[in-house]
């Protein structure tokens, strides 16, 4: 899944800190683990087949695809990559990795060609061995994504043309295509909801195989009227429904605010679950569709307390209020569970609070997980538009003092996620990391 805001940290650094999710008890020692400080990823991770995927950023400034074996994390191919008009807001796109048959896969990621008037491909490459399977010359794309069994890019966005391509990941063949830009929100082996890109967003569920249209949803109707993704959107699915989170937008002539907040869709049919306006997401988090936390903004553009939400109802299941929020100068931290907020000042006592109950917490012994680095610097990369960043690196700080805990286990599973059991996250100078200490897919901060 694309991430329009590719490094949440500059969004704590702007007018607004704020702070978000859910999670799991840190590994145990004796769970299979590995760590790859060879390379330097700056997208998420992604993972199939027994193969892990990521762009790294090379010494020179460049981009590569890289593929790790997602037992042991050993370095199995690299390959130059490039982008080819992605917004910097999105990020740098990972690598779509598709199991096209038991533990085997196919990666697909965007190379750089020189071939007549075409500048980047997208290519098909056997995901344990690098061995080319196919391309496809692309004049512009945001990247390509898993969606099912299937591949799906939308490309020529920079042109009148633009469209989404559906294509047969072992062989780069086109099994259907529409219009206009679009991005997989959720996807089974059957069925794919895609968020169409336009002055209108729609959600749109479509038969994988046919391209047959199931339901539709105006974004609209859940949020009003006004909607602008300029300002960044995510999705994460929570059991049958999927929840989506469209961020606020000022237009810099009218500074007009554009409509926001979270709701929820059935999967089955596109039924509005429930809605929550007017509430910006806070970050660090995990997926929108596991115990969400948000703060409420008012007409006066005003911000509240902090609410935990039940994904599958919207209700508050705990909150904050406004007026037991510190003074500005701190940064959000959870525990691996999220039962509490802390507000951590580096290098200073901090606070912390119950999220279900909203009283204070004595910080002597509490501990959180936030962003490691809050004034990231650019990704230094060559022929790219500036202004990318890697995805962000969480640590684990001391309430009491404000400290940061040396020797920190993995991080919490709200954030990192898991690939059949094994969680992989990026730390600060860009190395991976994995461990297994679960079973089955879960989403986490970045899809």
């Amino acid at each position: 899944m694309i991430r329009p805001i590719a490094n949440p940290a500059l969004v704590l650094a702007g007018a607004v800190a704020l702070a978000g999710c859910s999670g799991s008890e840190a590994a145990a020692p004796d769970h299979p683990t590995w760590h790859n400080a060879g390379v330097n990823a700056v997208s998420r991770t992604d993972a199939a087949g027994g193969v892990a995927t990521a762009t790294s950023l090379r010494p020179d400034g460049t981009l590569e695809t890289v593929a790790l074996d997602l037992a042991t994390g050993r370095r199995l191919w690299a390959h130059p990559a490039t982008m080819a008009g992605r917004l910097p807001g999105m990020g740098v796109p990972a690598p779509a990795i598709v199991e096209t048959a038991p533990g085997r896969s196919v990666a697909v990621a965007v190379d750089p060609v020189r071939q007549g008037r075409w500048k980047a491909a997208l290519v098909g490459r056997d995901a344990r061995t690098g061995e080319r399977r196919w391309s496809r010359p692309v004049h512009s794309t945001f990247g390509p994504q898993r969606c099912g069994r299937l591949v799906c890019v939308s490309e020529h966005t920079a042109l009148a043309g633009a469209r989404l391509v559906v294509l047969d990941p072992a062989t780069g063949r086109t099994r259907w295509k529409l219009p206009g830009i679009a991005e997989v929100e959720w996807s089974d082996d059957s069925r794919a909801v895609f968020l169409r890109l336009a002055r209108h967003p729609v959600l749109e569920a479509r038969d994988l195989r046919t391209g047959k249209v199931a339901w539709q949803l105006p974004v609209e109707q859940a949020l009003g009227s006004g909607v602008d993704l300029s300002g960044g959107w995510s999705f994460g699915a929570a059991a049958g429904d999927l929840v989506g989170y469209v961020a606020p937008y000022t237009d810099p002539k009218s500074g007009k605010v554009s409509a926001f907040g979270l709701f929820s869709v059935k999967l089955a049919d596109g039924t509005v679950n429930w809605m929550r306006p007017s509430v910006v997401r806070v970050y660090p988090s995990g997926s929108p569709g596991f115990a969400p936390v948000v703060r409420p903004v008012d007409q006066q553009g005003q911000y509240g307390g902090f609410a935990r939400l039940d994904a599958a109802s919207g209700r508050v299941l705990g909150q904050i209020p406004a007026t037991q929020v510190p003074e500005p100068g701190w940064w959000l931290a959870f525990p691996p569970r999220m039962e509490k907020i802390g507000f951590l000042r580096h290098g200073k006592p901090g606070h912390a609070f119950d999220l279900a109950t909203g009283r204070g917490a004595e910080v002597k012994t509490e501990r959180g997980w936030s962003f490691c680095v809050t004034d990231p610097k650019p990704l230094p990369l060559k022929g790219q538009s500036p202004g990318f960043y890697s995805v962000a690196a969480l640590c684990e700080f001391r309430l009491s003092d404000g400290g940061r805990v040396a020797g920190s286990p993995a991080p919490p599973a709200w954030f990192t996620g898991s690939h059949d059991g094994w969680r992989m996250w990026r730390d600060e100078k860009g190395g991976l990391h994995g461990v297994k200490d679960g079973a089955g897919t879960l989403p986490g901060m970045y899809g």
